[in-house]
């Protein structure tokens, strides 16, 4: 099978191709003949060696966590009806940018009919995330103020949309008239471009303060938003692609009685709770309230190509790799 392989940390250019054997399913194992791989932020930053902090990976290792496909073949004691279905799960150590992927079948879900592998792909983690986000910050209520930041993001689109079906009032922050498009036309009442002087202004202008922020951006743009929330409101902060998580005063926040929750509950969750929110992201996939954003698709072997997008900030949406 091919496979990328990193054996040492540096820019998109270590990212190399390989080929590999291929997998056997071990007791309780399923190999995933894969469709589409998973491409997320925290990707190009481990493989950067910026992630130290969060994640303690080393090279030699693989990159990738999660791939949608075909099953091709199961292990011992794996019931053999789920060879031929169609599904999506993390991967572990193997990584995800490959052809073939060992997963262990309890890992996996069966996709809706209805819902494409490729969507299932970017729901994966970006869906994943943010129905957790939404439930850190106690679901989201018809006439409520939201504000989502990195808006143009995978998470960040979904986020847009679920808050929309809630009946929230949504303003969108993002990058450029790209994502400014694409948010417009999933529903967010305002949108506002985060890299001007001035963006929180015109939050303020239309909302008038914030009940929820969903900061998808840290750096200088989280702390931004947070000042914009009113007292009781809620936050969380979950992404990082501006330079670092961003973590409000905690003295403001108490002051205020502002409710902030973060990466480090995101990244406590359990096995079950990660697949509950999947579950619930394939499933308003597949009742039509909400489409994933995906806004580019890069062959397997131009994985580089793909972080040195996303690293530039040159993609809308979901990025995924087509194997």
């Amino acid at each position: 099978m091919r496979v990328i392989e990193v054996t040492r940390f540096g820019g998109p250019e270590v990212l190399t191709l390989i080929d590999a054997p291929d997998p056997t399913p071990g007791p309780g194992d399923a190999v995933v003949e894969v469709a589409f791989a998973d491409v997320l932020w925290i990707d190009t930053a481990i493989r950067g060696g910026r992630a130290g902090a969060w994640f303690p990976t080393q090279p030699p290792y693989r990159p990738g966590a999660g791939v949608a496909g075909t099953v091709a073949a199961v292990g011992e004691g794996v019931d053999p009806g789920w060879v031929g279905r169609r599904v999506v799960g993390r991967t572990g150590p193997g990584g995800g940018y490959l052809d073939r992927a060992l997963v262990p079948v309890d890992g996996l879900l069966a996709v809706p009919p209805v819902v494409s592998l490729r969507d299932a792909a970017a729901l994966l983690h970006d869906g994943a995330t943010a129905f957790a986000v939404l439930d850190l910050v106690g679901g989201v209520r018809t006439g409520e103020r939201v504000l989502v930041t990195a808006a143009g993001g995978g998470a960040g689109a979904v986020l847009v949309q679920a808050a929309r079906a809630a009946g929230a009032r949504v303003v969108a922050a993002a990058r450029g008239p790209a994502k400014r498009d694409a948010l417009h036309r999933l529903g967010a009442e305002e949108v506002v471009d985060y890299s001007e002087p001035g963006w929180t202004d015109e939050v303020r202008a239309g909302l008038g303060g914030l009940d929820v922020l969903f900061d998808g951006a840290g750096g200088e743009y989280g702390p931004a938003a947070f000042d914009l929330i009113l007292p009781g409101g809620r936050a969380c902060a979950y992404g990082a692609p501006a330079g670092g998580f961003a973590a409000p005063d905690p003295a403001s926040a108490r002051e205020r009685g502002v409710a902030v929750t973060g990466i480090v509950e995101l990244r406590a969750a359990s096995a079950p709770a990660r697949r509950r929110h999947l579950l619930a992201a394939l499933d308003a996939a597949a009742a039509g309230r909400l489409a994933p954003l995906v806004g580019q698709t890069f062959p397997l072997d131009r994985a580089a190509d793909a972080h040195r997008a996303i690293e530039e900030r040159a993609t809308v949406g979901k990025t995924l790799l087509t194997v």
